[in-house]
């Protein structure tokens, strides 16, 4: 993608620090300018190599090894993508997606913001949840993750990726398409061909593009893939030179061919002309629009380069109409990856004040929010500044700032159309996993297959007195990781919008909700429910008392308004004098019609492989054969230990999950798996079961720290928390690591239980593939057996060079904390970690 050669260098360092072959432009979108005339250029591809799935000769990923190993996402060079089969591929069950694409609705009645428009410019998301080659199919050990929460305002996301060192065509992971289809959006995949100065081959394009008779194979293998993996569609990118006007030719028809074959999209990028060479025309124009029609349709929509203008866009505008295509399947480009919110953006351009929108918007790399971000919280706020806006209300964008976020422009859409609909404000990523209110996993995890449909208004309350502030709490949750919590002082009554919905109301619908509070007695909130007729007049249901300060389920009847259509949910707090610190969690609102159903139970639930981590620490592969009475929302996995309690190793939608770490218990030999199908409405099923054995009667020495929840006084990116020092990894590039800059520093890891320890094993920098000058100079290590006892010193080390420093001990201890003192060999103040091992017996 398009930007001038003078901003090459910072591109060049941007890539040597992330793991993809992707591009920067840092050139204001929509300036009305004249770009510059220096020669175009992109970033260019990986040259980091990948930590896992490694690639053979050809780019082609090796099959997972051995049976038990970790899943990644696929990706191929053209020629490779031909062997695929996913008969033979064993990592391609895992990456299949069960969840359709949800219809979605919007009321314009019921948009937040004013100025927002519905019906008119789209929105495509383009999106590096993870580098080409290393990305886990179903989530991972590891809460810091790009948990994107605002689908309400995307139509597709792009699942960016690829670079010549490791292969072209990338194909999304199933947690990405569980989420978006959930929320009603399309997911295409990537073909992404680089400039021949980073590695691209025209000799690529001509194996992509090569006819076989009438057929097209490539064309074949993505239409097989997307049909397979559960995806909408495909986004190409061609940026080699070398083609000519044959070759253009030849993928215009390759594209109308895979598009006859099945129902699969495809997005063009505005780089290749119907010549073949590669010229950005930043509009659609007569060099570029049969990539758009020729006459007849070729791709779906187009993405335009960033450096469009007014004039441009008006007569892109234009030329679609006259091919009978609508404007808004052009998708004006806008490049966020080095600067978020802070991008100059010619909005006016796009969507001009007061008119109908000119085209759609492409954003390129969003995922800067994250990022760029030090911690969960501050992720959390940038999201909100770039989507709703810097007052975090999508009904309020008003700022000084160029950047009002996209609420401003586009209103919501929501996938909340059907019963039942039930949400848990799982997020998709938190730092234990809750089911039934019930603590079933202590320590970090992200899967976006869990992930319900975030609250189409976040956050939009209104009162006469003090407004209370809605959050979304990782402290505590009644499904999953997280929860909804409204605190403040309450001297008014608060009206919280949620949910748009279009839900009809049958005589035995029933509204439920789930709330906790701090301590027993009046709850003082009330469900609010707008319906079709008057969309914006709530009508309120008294949730009541509790009775303790667990977490309780509220059932109403709504059989009174039977015939009439849900149209809006939310949540109503009140009461009869000020209450200066109300706090209540909400775990769980739920529609859904007569008794709650319990699925069916999986059959034929199957070890396919696993593998050993250590002596008492196994990865495993799963698979099972869907409930009889049709698929279930999702399927949970435990392990029953040998106290007959159970502890939570994850959920997929999908009839097949990877294990990343079963745990031995004591000395047990064998462990029991449950996998236990969960319907819509959470209703359980009985569990199917399998045995997995351990071999050797007394475990032998292993890194208790390994997989544990960790801890630490900061980070220096969100990509490098304290997990990342806990996951048995140093190779994962420089960013597999823990870093941070605070003044104080430390890292501490929960063991689980009181563990006996002969040794800490700490990997520094240079372990990592960093200088030596980095490695940690002066630590302690402190342990102690439980939160209220002190920490006492086991390790003092100073003047450390090593890369890789070992430290016996003899103590027992269930908490263990390393604190940097002396963070590197010189005056650089960051410390960086890779690994911190606890071993024991």
């Amino acid at each position: 993608m398009r930007r001038p050669m003078t901003l090459l260098l910072p591109a060049l360092l941007s890539v040597l620090t992330a793991a993809l072959g992707t591009t920067l432009n840092a050139v204001p979108a929509g300036a009305d300018s004249t770009p510059p005339s220096a020669s175009p250029s992109t970033s260019p591809p990986s040259t980091s190599p990948p930590s896992a799935a490694p690639t053979g000769a050809d780019g082609a990923p090796r099959k997972a090894a051995p049976a038990g190993g970790q899943p990644y996402a696929s990706y191929w060079h053209p020629a490779t993508i031909l062997n695929w089969n996913p008969a033979t591929d064993p990592d391609a069950r895992f990456n299949r997606s069960r969840v359709p694409l949800r219809p979605r609705a919007s009321d314009p009645a019921l948009k937040a913001n004013a100025n927002a428009r519905a019906g008119e410019g789209r929105i495509a998301s383009l999106v590096s949840f993870g580098p080409t080659s290393n990305n886990p199919s179903q989530g991972a050990l590891d809460p810091n993750y790009y948990a994107f929460g605002y689908w309400q305002y995307v139509d597709t996301l792009v699942f960016w990726g690829g670079s010549a060192s490791e292969g072209l065509i990338l194909a999304p992971n199933a947690t990405v398409i569980d989420a978006a289809h959930r929320n009603g959006v399309k997911v295409f995949g990537t073909v992404f061909f680089p400039p021949t100065a980073y590695g691209g081959q025209i000799q690529w394009v001509r194996d992509f593009v090569q006819k076989t008779g009438s057929t097209y194979p490539v064309a074949d293998k993505l239409a097989e893939v997307a049909e397979y993996y559960g995806f909408d569609g495909w986004f190409i990118n061609q940026e080699t030179a070398g083609g000519d006007t044959a070759m253009a030719t030849e993928m215009r028809q390759l594209i109308k061919y895979a598009r006859a074959k099945k129902p699969v999209e495809f997005m063009w990028y505005d780089a290749m002309t119907e010549s073949g060479s590669i010229s950005w025309q930043n509009a659609l124009t007569s060099a570029n629009d049969a990539f758009l029609a020729d006459p007849g349709r070729v791709s779906d929509s187009m993405f335009l380069n960033f450096w469009w203008n007014t004039g441009g866009l008006a007569s892109s505008r234009d030329r679609a109409r006259s091919l009978g295509r609508s404007p808004y399947e052009l998708y004006s480009g806008i490049d966020t990856e080095a600067n978020g919110y802070d991008t100059s953006v010619g909005w006016d351009s796009v969507f001009p004040p007061g008119l109908p929108h000119v085209t759609s918007l492409g954003i390129y790399r969003p995922e800067w929010t994250w990022k760029s971000s030090t911690s969960r919280a501050d992720f959390y706020t940038r999201d909100a500044r770039f989507w709703v806006g810097a007052n975090g209300d999508p009904s309020d964008t008003t700022t000084s700032s160029p950047w009002k976020g996209l609420a401003h422009y586009v209103a919501e859409s929501t996938p909340i159309t059907a019963k039942p609909f039930v949400t848990s404000f799982n997020t998709g990523h938190g730092d234990f996993y809750n089911a039934g209110g019930t603590r079933v996993r202590t320590g970090g995890w992200n899967n976006l297959s869990m992930q319900d449909v975030p609250p189409t208004y976040r956050w939009i309350v209104s009162s006469t007195g003090t407004r209370l502030t809605p959050s979304i709490d990782f402290a505590d949750a009644y499904e999953g990781g997280s929860s909804l919590r409204l605190t403040g002082k309450l001297d008014a009554a608060n009206t919280v919008r949620l949910y748009q919905t279009k839900l009809p109301v049958a005589a035995d619908t029933k509204l439920s909700v789930v709330v906790k509070t701090p301590a027993a007695g009046q709850t003082h909130l009330k469900a609010a429910i707008a319906f079709a007729d008057a969309p914006t007049t709530f009508t309120t249901l008294d949730l009541g008392s509790t009775s303790g300060t667990g977490w309780e389920r509220k059932t109403l009847d709504l059989s009174a308004y039977a015939g009439r259509t849900v149209a809006q949910l939310g949540l109503q707090a009140s009461a009869p004098s000020p209450v200066d610190s109300y706090d209540i969690r909400v775990g769980q609102i739920a529609v859904y019609d007569g008794a709650v159903g319990t699925p069916a139970a999986p059959t034929g639930l199957t070890v396919l492989g696993s593998s050993d981590l250590s002596a008492t620490g196994k990865s495993l592969r799963l698979a099972w054969t869907v409930s009889a009475r049709g698929p279930a929302h999702h399927y949970e996995v435990y392990r029953r230990n040998p106290d007959g309690t159970r502890t939570y190793l994850g959920a997929t939608p999908n009839d097949a999950y990877f294990v990343p770490r079963l745990d031995r218990v004591g000395t047990e030999t064998t462990t029991v798996i449950e996998v236990e199908a969960v319907s819509a409405e959470y209703g359980r099923s009985a569990a199917a079961t399998a045995t997995v054995t351990w071999s050797g009667g007394t475990p032998t020495e292993t890194n208790f720290a390994i997989g544990r929840p960790a801890s630490a006084s900061g980070q220096c990116n969100a990509d490098e928390g304290p997990a990342k020092a806990v996951n048995g990894s140093v190779a994962g590039g420089r960013t597999d690591k823990w870093c941070t800059l605070t003044t104080a520093k430390w890292l501490e890891v929960d063991l689980g239980e009181a563990r006996s320890l002969t040794r800490f094993v700490v990997k520094h920098a240079q372990a990592g593939g960093e200088p030596a000058s980095m490695n940690t100079r002066d630590f302690t290590i402190e342990v102690r057996s439980s939160t209220i006892s002190p920490w006492t010193t086991a390790v003092t080390a100073t003047g450390n060079t090593s890369a890789t420093s070992t430290h016996p001990v003899s103590v027992t201890a269930r908490y263990v904390r390393l604190v940097v003192t002396r963070p590197t060999q010189n005056s650089d103040p960051a410390a960086r970690i890779y690994e911190f091992e606890a071993w024991g017996s």
